[in-house]
């Protein structure tokens, strides 16, 4: 059975205003709060690399809807908007509140058909979710594998050894942090329901145990860890 083309509803223009809104909503959350904003001196958790998480999750589940079946246009958009209230929403309300600032961006800055709207704000509203994927809508589904999938690989491994610095750990112990890496992407890989996104899993998991293998051959008495963790 083939797949339904339909007729995008948001043009590459209201995208890109989006994604400045977007964007400049994330700098300001941390400037406009005390002490620099809410671990602002992780970089991980500055406004420069939620907005990066963001695009990386957009094109993961943009792929994934396309590839499955879902709709493209609620699931990148409800991806560019899912993490917009990460820095300035204690973390379990992040979701909820983010959903509401894409509800008022929709709302007052288009002619966007109001199921479109309900279907992006609760995409957004769920992606924070803990339960079976199948519960869900396939683009709230496609946005939560995009999400997940963002830490796995070398995004993930980089995001990891970057904190080596600031656990003041050195590279004896870049094992240990990698193997967190794969752990986590066992977990997602776990948890997520699409062929897409298993696919997208299993290379990213692949490209990890190989560099875990290279730190094996070129690091002398590093600490090894669990080396058999399979794929």
């Amino acid at each position: 059975m083939g797949v339904e083309i339909k007729e995008s509803r948001v043009t590459d223009e209201e995208f890109e205003e989006m994604q400045s809104f977007v964007h400049d909503y994330l700098l300001a959350s941390v400037e406009n709060e005390e002490e620099g904003g809410r671990m602002r001196w992780y970089p991980w958790h500055s406004a420069e690399y939620r907005f990066n998480h963001i695009l990386n999750v957009v094109a993961l589940a943009t792929k994934i809807a396309k590839q499955e079946g879902a709709d493209v246009d609620v699931t990148r958009v409800a991806a560019l908007f899912h993490d917009i209230a990460k820095l300035d929403a204690d973390q379990d309300v992040h979701a909820e509140e983010g959903a509401r600032v894409a509800r008022q961006y929709l709302e007052t800055r288009g002619e966007f058909p109001a199921s479109f709207v309900d279907e992006v704000c609760r995409a957004v509203e769920n992606h924070s979710y803990q339960g079976e994927l199948g519960d869900l809508s396939l683009e709230t589904q496609c946005l939560i594998e995009g999400d997940v999938l963002d830490k796995v690989g070398a995004n993930g491994t980089a995001l990891m050894l970057l904190r080596m610095g600031y656990e003041a750990r050195t590279h004896m112990d870049a094992a240990e942090m990698v193997d967190r890496v794969l752990e986590r992407g066992h977990d997602a890989a776990e948890r997520i329901e699409s062929d897409t996104a298993e696919g997208i899993a299993h290379q990213r998991l692949k490209r990890v145990k190989w560099f875990r293998e290279w730190l094996e051959l070129e690091v002398a008495e590093m600490d090894l860890g669990d080396v058999d963790s399979p794929l």
